[in-house]
């Protein structure tokens, strides 16, 4: 996420420069299967305008309000230490008696700030600082527990939940043993158990591949998990796919093994040369990983035959949705590889059809006042819509957006971590709904903070 490298002029900039007057649609494309259409019913698109926060924290619609559930620096209620830095990606589930745990994780290098503490049974290298948080709520919304789901771990970005509720985190390097202090290889994805980690402990799900992740999504009805990597160097990322030997067993399940095979558009080396919604490609091919843990060479760079494989700068957000799979790239540069370029698109895969298609494109026909670009984040909101956290240049949104591609902000951070004349503001990450869908958590991945925002939600 915030590793990535920034645009050389952001969506706004470019825009601030011409004549750009279009109307306040972000997006463009249809996603019909995705939303259950009640807010479009009712004619509403958004919630209105952003008013100000007095308190500098969170801009939210009239009706909504905010509650700061954990920063970073504060001390963990369990104990350990304090809460780690670098508040990321992040997903909700349902616990005992109207409880819900919130898992989260810490984007953390070496260089961090705050490191995850480490704890004895939950730690894989004692040098890794990144790691996962776990809070515990109320039915009212309260904080009754925080502590260390997973440590030792490094630069753990986003994940995705498995409809065995536990969260699969991601480790977003390539780092041997030996590099930046780490003890052991890092690359990986761990499973954790938001409501008891020791259940899950800290083993690498050796299997899912060692390379860049970032986000993964799992078919709920046979147990595959896809998976995307943000490779920051040309060649970039590949999108996966994970066969589990024991597919939808709960835990232990994705420690069992399985086969990793990575996506072939045929004839597409490369999906930024894709630029129009709706184009559509059958007869997805899925090719074996001939070397899974990288031993000698990074998977991206791995010989996948004479036909190559698909390539995509940037491949962030990934989710379930309908019986489909959705993943994002948050941009494309020609400049530093890719290509063609773009601000921001959105892919959906149908497996029982083979079939891809592009069906979101952001930008830049856009008000240069309104957000829109480098989405990341993405998630679906429990009562039919699409929520995006924005990571861009400038100001930074959570991003509503409509089934007929019509985009809103519903949030917008106040924090500045840059000065009065130059301010700067950090990215959301990891949105996500309670299991009743009453309340959207999000983060500010600097400073860590942890909202929880409750209001008329359609």
């Amino acid at each position: 996420m915030s590793s990535a490298p920034r645009h050389l002029a952001t969506r706004r900039q470019v825009l601030a420069g011409s004549a750009a007057t279009a109307a306040s649609v972000a997006f463009t494309g249809a996603f019909t299967e995705l939303f259950s259409g009640t807010a479009e019913a009712r004619g509403h698109g958004g919630y209105g305008p952003l008013l100000p926060d007095p308190d500098g924290l969170l801009d939210l619609p009239k009706g909504f309000r905010y509650r700061v559930l954990s920063r970073e620096g504060d001390q963990l209620r369990s104990g350990e230490g304090r809460v780690p830095s670098n508040h990321d990606g992040m997903a909700a589930f349902a616990g005992r008696h109207g409880r819900v745990h919130l898992v989260r994780n810490h984007e953390n290098r070496e260089s961090a700030k705050i490191a995850v503490p480490t704890i004895e049974g939950l730690t894989y290298d004692p040098m890794g600082k990144g790691g996962c948080t776990a809070l515990e709520l109320d039915g009212r919304g309260t904080v009754h527990g925080e502590r260390v789901a997973i440590a030792g771990t490094a630069v753990n970005c986003a994940g995705g939940p498995t409809p065995w509720n536990t969260w699969l985190t991601c480790e977003e390097t390539e780092d041997r043993a030996g590099t930046n202090g780490y003890t052991k290889d890092h690359g990986f994805i761990f499973e954790v158990d938001g409501a008891d980690p020791r259940r899950t402990g800290a083993v690498p799900l050796t299997a899912m591949g060692r390379f860049q992740h970032e986000a993964i999504a799992v078919d709920p009805r046979n147990g595959i998990v896809y998976e995307t990597e943000d490779a920051f160097e040309k060649p970039f990322g590949l999108f996966y796919r994970f066969l589990p030997e024991k597919p939808l067993g709960g835990t232990g399940s994705l420690r069992a093994g399985g086969a990793l095979e990575a996506m072939r558009v045929p004839g597409v080396p490369d999906l930024s040369v894709i630029q129009e919604t709706g184009a559509s490609f059958d007869r997805i091919e899925w090719v074996p990983v001939p070397d899974p843990q990288a031993a000698e060479t990074p998977i991206r760079l791995q010989d996948f035959g004479p036909k190559g494989i698909t390539h995509a700068q940037k491949l962030e957000g990934c989710y379930w949705g309908g019986s489909s799979v959705y993943f994002v790239s948050s941009f494309a540069h020609s400049s530093e590889g890719s290509a063609a370029d773009h601000f921001g698109q959105v892919w959906r895969y149908e497996p029982k059809r083979r079939r891809l298609t592009l069906v979101i494109v952001f930008g830049p026909d856009t008000d240069i006042q309104l957000p829109g670009e480098s989405p990341d984040n993405i998630c679906l909101a429990a009562g039919g819509g699409l929520m995006v956290c924005e990571d861009g240049g400038g100001a930074q949104h959570v991003l509503g957006v409509t089934r007929r591609g019509e985009v809103y902000a519903m949030a917008r951070g106040r924090q500045n971590i840059g000065t009065a004349e130059d301010p700067e503001w950090g990215e959301f990450a990891g949105v996500t709904f309670s299991p009743d869908g009453g309340t959207m958590f999000v983060n500010c991945y600097t400073p860590g903070t942890t909202f929880a925002v409750t209001g008329p939600w359609h």
